[in-house]
């Protein structure tokens, strides 16, 4: 039985954070940061928008993640998460309608607070990956990531941690991204 088409634009909103209310979340760590989860429909299910980072990067070469960066001094996190949407896969804020956001994750080792920003996009964008951080931009249907999570043991910087992992078609995704993506496909299962 075919399952009727979902409205995004007017589901998203009631299973995400309010931004304003987002923003004012605590996380354990010192330096504000923040990321755009763009989303867009496709074949009636959600695709995710990853950046796949250069191996030039001092910080998590080659790892997949979603376009962010850290703050500007007296900018908005909001505006954070667009700008570096912008600069990083070349999408513009006009492109972007905003949904929502998730609760802020916390980096052990780089001593971030990230707090991602959830957007619909409109479906067969041209992204322009920067090429001084980006190396791919890389779209994943929602429900492969689903059924791509797997619980593992990594060995980090010589100590065993046990995390949430996702791997769809050769795309290995962990850390900070991994546990945004899991409160992401937690609060959107209704609509997957």
């Amino acid at each position: 039985m075919a399952r009727d088409p979902v409205d995004y634009a007017a589901r998203l909103p009631q299973l995400l954070i309010e931004p304003a209310e987002a923003a004012t979340m605590r996380a354990p760590a010192g330096v504000k940061a923040a990321v755009l989860v763009p989303l867009y429909p496709d074949a009636g299910r959600l695709v995710g928008v990853f950046t796949k980072r250069t191996e030039a990067m001092r910080r998590h070469a080659g790892e997949i993640s979603f376009p962010g960066g850290r703050r500007d001094d007296g900018e908005e996190l909001v505006d954070t998460a667009l700008r570096e949407a912008d600069e990083e896969i070349g999408l513009a804020a006009a492109d972007v309608r905003l949904m929502g956001a998730l609760p802020p994750v916390s980096t052990v080792v780089t001593n971030y607070a990230i707090y991602p920003f959830v957007g619909l996009i409109a479906p067969g964008g041209a992204f322009r990956p920067n090429p001084a951080e980006v190396d791919a931009v890389v779209e994943l249907p929602l429900p492969e990531l689903v059924a791509g999570f797997q619980k593992r043991r990594l060995i980090r910087r010589g100590v065993p941690i046990k995390t949430d992992t996702y791997t769809v078609s050769g795309h290995f995704i962990w850390g900070a991204t991994a546990r945004i993506l899991g409160h992401l496909l937690e609060r959107l299962q209704p609509v997957l």
